[in-house]
Formats: structure tokens, C-alpha cells, sequence
């Protein structure tokens, strides 16, 4: 067995957790979940995470790496609590999900939402991240001790190497948290399963469920699949060159004002 995709693999797999799990657990204590709570819906993901890669990996036999949704996870953070509580949240987790499958199974509903305009999903996606990307600098101002050597370790090292700067923060945290902390003695190291029965509240639904369906979709899954397709790329660098190469003369002007916009 050769060791380079070995470390690929568990870079990959390092580096997308140590930088997006912090945002899943903050998301999930936003939607109300208590620590418990927070625990399980952190290790059910992974857990599943994990499974499906390894075995889509093994059925197909290419590189399979599934991942949540880091946008979605903001997006908790952003909308806060809904009114039925973290039950309502969980709800509304699993209709994202349906309409997910649905935008993969129909293809007119992921043409649907490939239509959304780009400064329009980028800027739905700055409202979402905006109070992410500021907390650094809020927790500079609150913990100075906390913060200053994870901002430092985030910098200098992503000064050499950027996919290592995320994990290099993360374990000055961890050093930094357990310096200043309780001490593991008082921290239980194995998380326990709590069961949250979902509750389907309509408002959830409509304000939480829907909103994180269109954020994952917009940011991360429609651009992914995008970036799968490189013959659609080798026609764009065509139609750059030549616009109208190949191409009817109804069709001509249509190409080239979406080429100037």
C-alpha cells in the first residue's frame, strides 16, 4: 500500500474537521442545544461521516470524502433559536435533507437552483459567515489570553503552510483551553448519545429548514458540482476565445451579453 494517499487521506480528514467542527458545536448550542445535546449532534455526523465515505469509497473505488455543511452550520449560529427549541431545530434538519436528495434525484430542482444569480448566493453567504468571521476579533477584545496565541499560531503558520494553519490553532486551543480550563478531570472525554425527538413546527421549517437547504446548496454543492465538470470548463475557456464559435446566430448575442455582464 502506497502512503501517500494514506496522508492524504487523513490530512484531508484533519484538516476539514479541526476547521469546521468548532462551527458545527457553536451552531448547535445557538439552535439550543445543551452540552449534551451539542456532544451528540457533533458525533452522530461524524460517525455517519465516516461510514458513508468508507463505504462509497470501497464500492466505487475513487476517493470519496463526505462532509457537512460548514455554510449550514454558520447559518445556525446566525438564526439563533427557533421558538419551538433545539427539537424544532432538529426537525427541520431532516427536510433540508429531503430537499437536498430531491435537488439530486430531480434534475429540474437542481436547475432550479443553479438560476440563483452569483452576487446574490455570495452575498447570502457573506450575511451568514459575517458574525463568524468577526469573532476572532471579538474574543481578541473579551480573552485576550485565549485568543492571542491561537490568532498567532493561525497566522505564522499559515505564513508556510495555509492547510496546516487551522489545525496549528487548533492545538494551541487545546493546550491553551486545558492550561486555563478545569482540567480533563472535570470534562468527560467519551460523549453520551441523547435522543432528541424532532418536532416539525412550520415556522421552523419555513425560517430554518428551507434557508439551510438554499445555503448549502448555493455555497458549496452546486459550486462543487460545477468544478466536477471539466468538459462545461473547457467550454467556457472555448467560448472566451471564440464566443460564438459553434454556436446559432440566435444564440450569438445571448452568449456574448452574458459574457459582458
Amino acid at each position: 500500500m502506497r502512503l501517500q494517499p494514506v496522508l492524504a487521506g487523513v490530512v484531508t480528514a484533519l484538516v476539514g474537521f479541526a476547521g469546521a467542527f468548532a462551527v458545527v458545536l457553536a451552531g448547535l448550542r445557538a439552535a439550543g442545544a445543551d452540552e449534551r445535546e451539542a456532544a451528540s449532534g457533533l458525533l452522530v455526523p461524524c460517525l455517519a461521516c465516516g461510514l458513508v465515505s468508507l463505504v462509497l469509497g470501497l464500492r466505487h473505488r475513487i476517493p470519496i470524502s463526505i462532509a457537512w455543511s460548514t455554510p449550514g452550520a454558520a447559518l445556525l449560529i446566525t438564526a439563533g433559536t427557533p421558538p419551538g427549541g433545539f427539537p424544532a431545530a432538529v426537525g427541520a434538519f431532516p427536510v433540508c435533507g429531503v430537499l437536498i436528495l430531491l435537488a439530486g434525484l430531480v434534475p429540474a430542482v437542481g436547475r432550479l437552483i443553479e438560476l440563483i444569480p452569483v452576487p446574490l448566493a455570495s452575498a447570502m453567504l457573506a450575511g451568514v459567515l459575517v458574525e463568524l468571521c468577526l469573532a476572532p476579533v471579538r474574543a481578541l477584545a473579551e480573552v485576550p489570553l485565549l485568543a492571542a496565541p491561537v490568532i498567532a499560531a493561525w497566522a505564522l503558520v499559515g505564513r508556510f503552510s495555509r492547510t496546516w494553519a487551522v489545525p496549528a490553532a487548533l492545538a494551541v486551543a487545546v493546550v491553551a483551553i486545558a492550561l486555563t480550563g478545569p482540567g480533563t478531570g472535570a470534562v468527560a472525554l467519551a460523549p453520551a448519545l441523547v435522543w432528541t425527538t424532532p418536532v416539525f413546527d412550520p415556522a421552523t421549517l419555513a425560517g430554518l429548514g428551507f434557508p439551510l437547504f438554499l445555503v448549502t446548496m448555493a455555497s458549496q454543492n452546486v459550486p462543487g458540482g460545477a468544478a466536477r465538470r471539466p468538459r462545461k470548463v473547457g467550454m467556457i475557456v472555448d467560448l472566451a476565445q471564440n464566443p460564438t464559435q459553434g454556436v446559432g446566430k440566435r444564440a450569438r448575442p445571448a452568449i456574448m451579453a452574458a459574457l459582458s455582464a
